[in-house]
């Protein structure tokens, strides 16, 4: 479960405990270590594989990223091309079974594939940066503001690590991105990525690879932070209102039940929130030398929002799995995985609780 460690000195507990038999200094021990913010340094549990907060637990983290990124984009290709074939196209591609019928009927069934390649290679390269960067920067700016901000204060701390991790995965994904929506929707263009790479810098150069980023930081970015922050906040309230146990008491499969769950809620919101965003992206792929407010004057307000139905679908999925994989990952690595976060005991105490 990604779930911020406000309190991550608990996995030396047992380790405390076994020292130090006096309750009264063990408590003093754990307090000490939590305001020094040791959990960085701590040693991991045993049946765990590494340390939280070490350079391996990072680099794992990215690792997992990697995998339930590229699979489940790579896995709906199919859908995602005809969503881009019905934001560049309407009057062709009219909504999604049509889409569907069009493209077999012109292209067959392997034209459902088209831009696996650059999508696997896009979105495994941006879920390293994104998933792992974002275990990082939570780290980073908890150790800024102190446990207690980071608590009271910690749907802003989710967006503020999100937002900076996909700034840098979006340098990762734009060339690759930009690939697949040339192959997906100018006909006749290309069929496959080492068709497609050489023509686009022989026409455009290195621009071509990047000269959607601005949109595609537009989408990307609100999307990511819906996508952890409401993850964050959802596994908050399903354990809390709507799970009948403890998250300690569940078994590994029912935790990763919760994560499918609150992962297709946050997929939902992020479909909303980014789509125009997607749309401009789409767009300025298609059309050469074209610019944002070309595209907005052509289209129209109404315009940016085609293809929503298929994108909720698709990234309502893609997230839940996204998530499911993760820590599924996490589980399968032996990974530490904090439980979601309780209030701090020094401001229980101001606050008289």
């Amino acid at each position: 479960m990604s779930s911020f460690p406000f309190k991550y000195t608990f996995c030396q507990e047992d380790t405390i405990r076994n020292k130090h038999e006096d309750k009264g200094t063990q408590r003093e021990l754990v307090k000490s270590l939590v305001n020094q913010r040791k959990y960085l340094l701590a040693a991991a549990n045993p049946g765990e594989s590494c340390e939280f907060g070490s350079s391996k637990y990072f680099l794992l983290c990215g690792l997992g990223g990697m995998i339930a990124c590229g699979s489940t984009h790579t896995l709906v290709t199919p859908l995602d091309l005809v969503k881009c074939r019905i934001q560049v196209n309407p009057q062709k591609y009219k909504n999604v079974g049509t889409g569907f019928k069009v493209t077999i009927k012109e292209d067959g069934i392997k034209g459902l594939a088209k831009g696996w390649a650059p999508t696997l290679l896009g979105y495994s390269a941006q879920g390293t940066f994104k998933f792992g960067l974002y275990e990082v920067f939570k780290v980073v700016y908890h150790d800024i503001i102190g446990e207690e901000y980071s608590y009271i204060y910690r749907t802003t701390l989710y967006l503020a690590a999100s937002a900076t991790a996909e700034f840098f995965a979006d340098l990762a994904l734009s060339p690759m991105e930009a690939v697949k929506v040339k192959i997906q929707t100018t006909e006749g263009y290309a069929n496959t990525l080492r068709e497609a790479m050489p023509k686009m810098y022989k026409e455009e150069g290195l621009y071509s690879f990047f000269k959607s980023l601005g949109p595609l930081w537009m989408r990307q970015i609100p999307y990511t932070m819906m996508k952890f922050s409401c993850f964050e906040r959802t596994i908050e309230i399903l354990y809390q209102y709507v799970v009948p146990k403890p998250r300690n008491e569940c078994t590994k499969a029912e935790q990763l039940v919760v994560t499918f769950t609150a992962g297709y809620i946050a997929g939902i919101f992020c479909a909303i929130v980014s789509h125009p965003a997607d749309t401009l992206v789409s767009k300025l792929n298609q059309k050469k030398g074209s610019s944002v407010g070309d595209i907005v004057k052509e289209i129209g307000f109404m315009g940016l929002w085609g293809g929503i139905v298929p994108r909720i679908i698709m990234i309502g999925t893609l997230t839940a799995l996204q998530w499911f994989i993760y820590d599924g990952f996490k589980v399968a690595m032996r990974m530490p995985r904090p439980p979601p976060p309780e209030m701090p005991e020094s401001l229980r105490r101001k606050l008289g609780k």
